[in-house]
């Protein structure tokens, strides 16, 4: 039967079984059979390439053509050289199907071969890789997720004590009774300290505000330079509130001084006493302005006003980390939870490390210092979860408010870490590393640098 229907078809006799559904049945055969990979491409009467689904590999090779073309309802066959029939398609319809393969394929590759990272910046969630564009700023409304409030009410008093492990350690570690081994200790951990702070100012806090003001939902800034100049200003701040402090602190100190040297100016002599007396106040006076580095001098490295300038950009910057991660999603909470624990840690010690340097016992004040950094960072995550439900980080107002307080952190801990800490060290005159040995010298420089990388690493999450 199907030689007889070939014969027919050969003859131009189609009608008698009924018209093709395609034209690539108006053909007997197919011809110039070549392969495209592993398939089969023949050309039909028309000239158009078509693709040969044979249900079986030829065991002698391509073969030059297929003959005995012919169709079953809407498809179309021709038979091979064993008499079996071969679907032939059109390329039209194959070259559809193989782009949505491809295509298919490709979402697949591009979905599987990059992934996409996101964390979050106070509620702002910030994505990098495929989907940025979509997913990161898809909409500015406040985004309704589940949030599982019983775990971040456990986790507020875990930050608690890593916060106060790391601010308290280095004020006990001081405390040792071996010189050697606190000489050492103190010199790791305070020089660990200032490239904490060196990395928290310029990697966490710089790039967090620029996130801010970058941010879609924002709008375009007319003055670019925006984050830099809030960075800026928290940089002039910062002198501004050392020097005013350190010349009150100085004239106090005078006053104090001149008076206790010269009790009452009746006791003085009545007239060798006028000719000495600017001589011998100038002494008095110029040890108050910090040619002597001591550990009562108030204008030294160490002094509590450098300490407390430092502390209040700590503070600033801590409690909204505590909002960041309280209002994370829950897919990013455990990993943002686990980066914000050794963040705070670091940071307690960098901290710590200055206040256990000052002069006096530990209680009351260095204790109340301590203090209030172990608790700022959960009293940030208290305040998200009292606004979980509507707090939106998308908001202009909120964007703004929260760049402009990492900006101005970011700018008080480049000067307190800097000035403050790196070059009062290292360079200025007095600084306990700059004529130190080489062993110490090594030492303290091994561990600023490992607090810098340290940190910055931690700034891939958080």
């Amino acid at each position: 039967m199907l030689i007889l229907r070939s014969l027919l078809l050969s003859l131009g006799i189609a009608g008698v079984y009924g018209q093709t559904a395609t034209t690539t049945a108006q053909t007997s055969s197919v011809t110039g059979c070549h392969s495209h990979g592993s398939d089969i491409y023949c050309i039909n009467g028309e000239g158009q390439e078509v693709l040969v689904s044979a249900t079986s590999t030829p065991t002698s090779g391509i073969p030059a053509q297929y003959t005995g073309c012919h169709s079953h309802g809407s498809e179309s066959y021709c038979m091979d050289a064993d008499g079996n029939d071969v679907l032939i398609q059109e390329e039209e319809t194959t070259t559809e199907s193989e782009t949505e393969s491809d295509h298919d394929h490709d979402n697949e590759e591009s979905s599987s071969g990059t992934e996409t990272n996101c964390h979050f910046h106070a509620g702002v969630e910030h994505c990098v890789g495929a989907g940025e564009s979509e997913d990161s700023h898809a909409s500015c409304d406040s985004m309704t997720r589940d949030y599982d409030v019983p775990l971040r009410i456990g986790t507020l008093f875990v930050i608690l004590v890593t916060s106060a492990i790391g601010v308290f350690a280095p004020i006990l570690l001081l405390k040792l009774p071996f010189a050697s081994i606190n000489g050492v200790v103190s010199t790791v951990i305070k020089q660990f300290g200032t490239g904490i702070i060196i990395s928290t100012a310029f990697i966490h806090l710089y790039t967090h505000a620029n996130l801010m003001f970058t941010n879609e939902c924002l709008g375009e800034l007319e003055y670019e330079a925006t984050t830099s100049a809030v960075v800026l200003a928290g940089i002039f701040l910062a002198f501004l509130l050392e020097f005013i402090g350190h010349r009150i602190v100085v004239a106090r100190n005078s006053k104090r001084t001149v008076s206790e040297t010269y009790p009452s100016e009746s006791q003085q002599p009545s007239q060798k006493g006028h000719s000495d007396q600017p001589q011998s106040q100038q002494q008095p006076t110029l040890a108050c302005l910090g040619h002597s580095h001591g550990p009562q001098d108030p204008t030294a490295p160490n002094s509590k006003f450098s300490v407390l300038v430092m502390e209040a950009g700590v503070l600033f910057h801590s409690i909204l980390i505590g909002l960041t991660l309280v209002v994370a999603g829950d897919s990013f909470y455990k990993t943002l939870l686990v980066v914000i624990v050794f963040h705070q840690f670091f940071e307690g010690l960098a901290l710590g490390a200055r206040i256990a340097t000052l002069p006096g016992a530990i209680f009351p004040s260095k204790a109340i210092m301590a203090t209030a950094f172990s608790l700022i960072t959960p009293i940030g995550m208290a305040i998200g979860l009292g606004v979980l439900r509507t707090f939106n980080g998308n908001s202009r107002s909120t964007l703004i408010a929260l760049g402009t307080l990492d900006a101005l952190s970011a700018g008080v801990l480049v000067w307190v870490g800097v000035v403050d800490m790196w070059a009062r060290d290292w360079v200025i005159e007095g600084g306990e590393m700059m004529n130190a040995n080489i062993g110490k010298v090594l030492t303290g420089g091994l561990s600023m640098v490992a607090g810098l990388v340290l940190m910055g690493l931690l700034g891939k999450w958080a």
